[in-house]
C-alpha cells in the first residue's frame, strides 16, 4: 500500500512539471528574440548616425586641397568607431533571434536617416512648406515603424543552439540543397543577361545583390552563434564548418559590395535603397526559412501577420526613399534651349536647334514618338553664297527649310 500510495504522488506530481516546461522555454525564446531585436535595432541606428557623421566630414571638406584632410578629423574616426560598434550590435543579433526576425530590421537605418536628415536640414521653411515637402517621410517613418512592431511582435519563436552537428545536418538536408539549386541557376541566368547582354535593369543587378545577401545572412548567424556557444563554453572553433561559414560569409560580402558599387554608378541611391531592401529582405527570409526552419510548428495567424508587418515596412520604406531629393547631374556643356530667344526646332518648322528642356547636353536629342521624322537628328544643310565684295551685306550662311518630302 505504501509502494502504491508514492507511485500515486509521483505521479500526481509530474504533470504540473511538465507543464511548467513549455511557459518557461516560450517566455526565454520572447527574452532570446527581445535581446536580438534590440541588439539590430541598436546597431542599425548607431550605424545610421555613423554614415551621416563621415557624411558630414566629408562635406565639410569638399573643397580641401588634401583628398585625405578627413583623416584629421576626430568627426570622421567617430563616425568610424560607431559604425564598426553597430555593425558588431547586429552582428552579435543573429546569434539571439531568428534570422527571418533581424534581417527586416534593417528599415531601422532607413528611418534614422530620414529623421537625422530633417533634423539636421540647413534650408529653413514655412510650416506649410516643411508639411508639403516631407508629408510622405512622416507617412512612410510611421508606416515602417508599425511595420518593425508588427515584425518583432509576430516573430517565429525557433530557437536552435548553433552547433556544428546541426549546422551540417542543415546544410545536407534536402530541401536547402533544392534551394540552392535554384539560386545558383537563377544567379547564373542573371549574371549571363548582365555581362553578356548588357541588362543594367536594376531589379536584375539588385537581385544578383539579394542572392548574395541571403547567404551572407545564413553564414553571419552561423558563425555569430557558433562564437556565441565558444564564449560560453561550448567550444565550436574544431568544427571545420565554422571556416567553411566564414569565407563564404566573407566572399558573399565581398561581392555583393561590388555590385552594389555598380549599381550605385547607374542608379540613384534612394532607389537602390528601396528596391535592395524589398528584395534582399524577401529573399533573406526565404532562406532562413528554409535553412533554419525559422516558421516550423508557426501557426497560420503569426505568419499571416509577420507577412503582413513585412509589407507594411517595405511601403515605408519606399515611400521615405521616394521622397528624397535625387541628384541633378552635372552637364558639362550649355543647354541652348535654357537662353533667352533662342529658336528652337519646333518653331516655325525651322530645323534650327532641339528643344532640350533642360535635361539634356547640347546634341542630345529626346525620344520621342510625337515628332515627326523631320526632326530626326541630322546634319543641318549649310549653303555658302558668293559675294565678291568685302561690303557685301549679305550673309554667308543661311539656313534651309525643310518639308516633310525632303
Amino acid at each position: 500500500m505504501d509502494g502504491a500510495h508514492g507511485t500515486a504522488l509521483q505521479l500526481q506530481q509530474l504533470p504540473p512539471a511538465s507543464s511548467a516546461d513549455p511557459v518557461s522555454e516560450a517566455s526565454f525564446s520572447y527574452k532570446e528574440n527581445l535581446i536580438g531585436a534590440l541588439l539590430a535595432i541598436f546597431g542599425h541606428l548607431v550605424v545610421s548616425i555613423a554614415l551621416n557623421l563621415q557624411k558630414y566630414c566629408h562635406i565639410r571638406l569638399a573643397g580641401s586641397k588634401d583628398p585625405r584632410a578627413y583623416f584629421k578629423t576626430k568627426t570622421w574616426w567617430l563616425g568610424l568607431f560607431l559604425m564598426l560598434l553597430g555593425e558588431l550590435g547586429v552582428f552579435a543579433s543573429y546569434a539571439f533571434a531568428p534570422l527571418s526576425l533581424i534581417v527586416p530590421l534593417s528599415a531601422v537605418s532607413v528611418i534614422a536617416s530620414a529623421i537625422i536628415g530633417i533634423i539636421f536640414i540647413k534650408e529653413k521653411w514655412k510650416p506649410k512648406d516643411f508639411l508639403r515637402r516631407y508629408i510622405l517621410s512622416f507617412v512612410g517613418c510611421g508606416l515602417a515603424i508599425v511595420g518593425t512592431y508588427l515584425l518583432v511582435t509576430f516573430a517565429p519563436n525557433s530557437h536552435e543552439k548553433m552547433t556544428g552537428e546541426n549546422i551540417i545536418r542543415h546544410l545536407v538536408s534536402w530541401p536547402f540543397l533544392l534551394y540552392m539549386l535554384v539560386e545558383i541557376i537563377l544567379f547564373c541566368l542573371l549574371l549571363y543577361f548582365y555581362k553578356e547582354r548588357n541588362a543594367n535593369n536594376i531589379v536584375v543587378i539588385l537581385l544578383l545583390v539579394a542572392l548574395l545577401g541571403s547567404m551572407t545572412v545564413v553564414t553571419v548567424k552561423a558563425v555569430a552563434g557558433m562564437l556565441v556557444l565558444s564564449i560560453q563554453g561550448n567550444l565550436q572553433l574544431d568544427y571545420p564548418i565554422f571556416y567553411v561559414m566564414f569565407v563564404c560569409m566573407v566572399a558573399t560580402a565581398i561581392y555583393q559590395a561590388a555590385f552594389l558599387g555598380q549599381a550605385s554608378q547607374m542608379y540613384d541611391s534612394s532607389l537602390i535603397a528601396s528596391v535592395g531592401y524589398i528584395l534582399s529582405t524577401t529573399v533573406a527570409i526565404t532562406a532562413g526559412a528554409i535553412f533554419y526552419l525559422d516558421f516550423l510548428g508557426e501557426d497560420v495567424l503569426h505568419v499571416c501577420m509577420f507577412a503582413l508587418g513585412c509589407l507594411i515596412a517595405f511601403l515605408g520604406v519606399f515611400l521615405i526613399t521616394r521622397n528624397r531629393k535625387k541628384a541633378i547631374p552635372f552637364e558639362p556643356y550649355i543647354s541652348m534651349d535654357a537662353m533667352p530667344g533662342m529658336q528652337n526646332m519646333h518653331d516655325k518648322g525651322m530645323t534650327v536647334q532641339p528643344d532640350l528642356k533642360a535635361s539634356f547636353s547640347y546634341g542630345a536629342l529626346e525620344n520621342n514618338d510625337n515628332i515627326s521624322e523631320i526632326y530626326a537628328p541630322a546634319t543641318l544643310p549649310i549653303m555658302q553664297e558668293e559675294h565678291g565684295s568685302r561690303s557685301a551685306s549679305g550673309v554667308p550662311y543661311r539656313v534651309l527649310e525643310h518639308t516633310k518630302k525632303e
